[in-house]
């Protein structure tokens, strides 16, 4: 099977997240996109995440009926913080992937790609795919990877968050599922 890896906090899911993998699945003729909620990410600033399984909850509501994409909870499983190289690690042993899987990477995350845990290896055994999410044009990466001129979609995990604090409408921003799950438990108020 050909698939691609997106990983992420998804704190919330949002329907960018869901038209990138999407995008690459389409464009790039992957079967498969397996979606990783972060346990810990090690790369995000002090934003307060909620409780992995709400938020591994709300992405399996997102992808529900599509065949195409698959949500992982392996880094949830080991705990701790989420290093990328150990998700890979995990998911190659664990699906029948031919060839090396894509790892979707955001291009505001190409800046900062060197300082991961054992870069070098990553970029080495994936294909890696720099998606847009702030740039117009490639970024400078010094690493071998495709660069995909995806339509940006100006929706953010923290806008929604704020917007939800505020009482105001995230309607048409993410799944209803995810909205109801949202308001069931009372997330990010």
């Amino acid at each position: 099977m050909k698939a691609a890896i997106l990983g992420g906090t998804f704190n919330p899911v949002h329907y960018g997240h869901l038209f990138v993998a999407e995008t690459i699945r389409s464009e790039l003729g992957y079967e498969k996109i397996i979606l990783v909620p972060a346990n810990k990410p090690v790369h995000k600033d002090d934003t307060p995440v909620i409780d992995p399984v709400d938020r591994l909850a709300m992405l399996r509501l997102a992808v529900e009926g599509n065949p195409h994409f698959v949500v992982d909870d392996c880094d949830i499983r080991r705990g701790g913080k989420t290093y990328s190289i150990e998700t890979v690690t995990h998911l190659v042993s664990a699906y029948d992937i031919s060839g090396k899987p894509g790892f979707i990477i955001g291009d505001d995350l190409v800046a900062g790609f060197v300082s991961w845990k054992e870069a070098e290896r990553l970029a080495r055994e994936t294909d890696l795919i720099v998606v847009r999410r702030t740039s117009e044009k490639p970024l400078p990466f010094a690493f071998p990877h495709r660069f995909v001129t995806n339509a940006i979609l100006p929706i953010s995990s923290s806008e929604i968050r704020k917007r939800v604090v505020e009482g105001g409408s995230v309607r048409y921003l993410l799944p209803d599922a995810v909205i109801a799950y949202i308001e069931a438990h009372r997330l990010y108020v």
